[in-house]
């Protein structure tokens, strides 16, 4: 016995004037779509799909008719029917996965052990360490694996060359770190020569469908000028930063002696002692930063030591001067470099530069006393240097006095070890030290190295031949100029 569900009676949608769809359900509960179009009728049955039958089991297919087995109604035309059951059973779509490329990381490459060095002056795990993040941002711009390896452990061997100690190595390699940051992908010509992003105007941004998913920020262009920074617009900032007389005086600068003429006096701080981390006392030596005991760093024929501080006589002091309306007193940087000899530290070059870092005076001093080591692993002076020299320190005083005056801005770093050599006496100073303190207060000083690279990311004193009086000059004026600047923006 067999049961039909009864044919609704179709019921026309009219979508023009000669066209109908009828939507009927015939004796096998299938529905049928009928239309007429110029009163011709075409119909289309679908069928869904059988489930599949059970293992073993036998499928029988049915025949049936087109026709409801009481035929058809009265007064409706034949329909040509259009059977498409199975067709979605006979359709397969096969979706490929989309490959992505992934860049490779130190998970998928073998990475070079650098051999443990017994009494090396860099721990091995330090070395290690910066070279795994070396060949990682290697791995960003480099064309191959073993180019990026190659190119990490080549800058990681230059750092440890040009390192005597660990602290300078920790120095070079962060900035050997900062280095390779700035070789971006964007930068190695070819790598954008095809990109798969879809280029999207802004106005299609805001008024489509992206408005709600993307936010927008505005950058406000920077000053370019800043005032210029010349002349006496630069002089009029940089007065901002001069040192106070209490500032001087902890940082050990001379004064006049109130009672002996071409004397000075020191008023220098109760000294703090350094704290290790287990929070005992800890000295170390300031050359290599190794603990009092260790082996010499440097080996010469007889004792060294500095002296300056001993002998506080032979001292000139800057004098006011009358100058026409429309100039200023002046701005220079200034750098010397000293030597030991039987006396103490005395010094053999001095170097001024203007504000456009140009050397404006530079010579090579001859010391008073015999010298017994040149320094030159700090000084950058040799023997050669000053054989045919016969410039005095007093004829060095008689030109400094002649360019400056009470006023003149001199900027420098740790400006009172220059002030004591030259023996000049003077008070409108600007000190890189002072302006970028070290977290733990006085004594401690940050290294002029140290701040051009963590600032302006660039590396001074790196030669082996010792440091550049012009150099470290030029590297004062580029510090200072560039703190007014950044002190600009915050104060806009």
């Amino acid at each position: 016995m067999s049961f039909h569900s009864p044919s609704p009676r179709p019921r026309p949608f009219p979508l023009c004037s000669k066209m109908h769809v009828l939507l009927t359900l015939n004796d096998r509960g299938c529905l049928v779509l009928c239309s007429s179009v110029m009163g011709v009728l075409s119909s289309c049955t679908h069928v869904p799909c059988a489930p599949p039958a059970p293992t073993g089991a036998k499928r029988t297919l049915e025949a049936s008719s087109s026709q409801p087995p009481n035929g058809p109604e009265p007064g409706s035309q034949p329909l040509k029917t259009r059977t498409l059951s199975g067709m979605a059973s006979k359709t397969t779509t096969t979706v490929t996965p989309k490959r992505v490329a992934h860049s490779p990381s130190l998970q998928s490459l073998k990475k070079p052990i650098i051999p443990k060095e017994f009494g090396g002056k860099v721990p091995t795990v330090i070395r290690q360490r910066y070279l795994n993040l070396f060949i990682e941002e290697c791995l960003k711009f480099c064309s191959s694996n073993q180019e990026a390896i190659e190119k990490a452990l080549n800058e990681e061997k230059a750092a440890y060359d040009r390192s005597p100690s660990k602290n300078i190595y920790l120095s070079v390699a962060v900035n050997t770190l900062k280095k390779l940051r700035g070789l971006v992908p964007s930068a190695v010509p070819g790598l954008n020569k095809t990109s798969s992003r879809r280029v999207v105007s802004h106005e299609v941004v805001l008024g489509g469908k992206l408005a709600a998913k993307t936010s927008f920020s505005l950058s406000r262009l920077s000053s370019p000028r800043v005032e210029d920074l010349k002349g006496a617009a630069l002089y009029g900032r940089l007065k901002e930063y001069l040192l106070t007389e209490d500032q001087l005086k902890e940082n050990g600068f001379p004064f006049p002696h109130p009672e002996r003429p071409g004397g000075a006096v020191i008023f220098t701080a109760e000294e703090k002692k350094p704290k290790d981390l287990a929070g005992g006392w800890e000295t170390q030596y300031a050359c290599c930063s190794a603990a009092v005991g260790a082996t010499g760093c440097q080996v010469a024929k007889q004792h060294v030591q500095d002296g300056r501080k001993e002998n506080l006589e032979g001292f000139v002091k800057t004098f006011d001067k009358e100058l026409p309306e429309d100039a200023h007193p002046g701005i220079y940087a200034l750098d010397c470099e000293m030597s030991y000899t039987t006396y103490g530290l005395e010094l053999t070059r001095v170097t001024v530069v203007d504000t456009d870092m140009q050397v404006v005076y530079d010579t090579f001093v001859k010391p008073d006393n015999e010298i017994v080591d040149y320094n030159t692993r700090f000084s950058g002076v040799t023997e050669a240097d000053l054989t045919d020299t016969s410039i005095s320190l007093r004829d060095v005083q008689a030109v400094l006095l002649s360019m400056f005056s009470a006023d003149t801005i001199l900027i420098g770093h740790s400006l009172e070890s220059d002030l004591l050599a030259l023996k000049v006496i003077h008070s409108t100073v600007v000190d890189t030290s002072v302006l970028f303190p070290h977290r733990l207060g006085l004594p401690y000083k940050r290294s002029l190295r140290n701040l051009m690279a963590d600032y302006l990311r660039q590396i001074i004193q790196d030669n082996v031949d010792g440091h550049s009086s012009s150099e470290d000059a030029s590297a004062c004026m580029h510090l200072v100029i560039w703190k007014i600047r950044e002190d600009a923006k915050t104060k806009r």
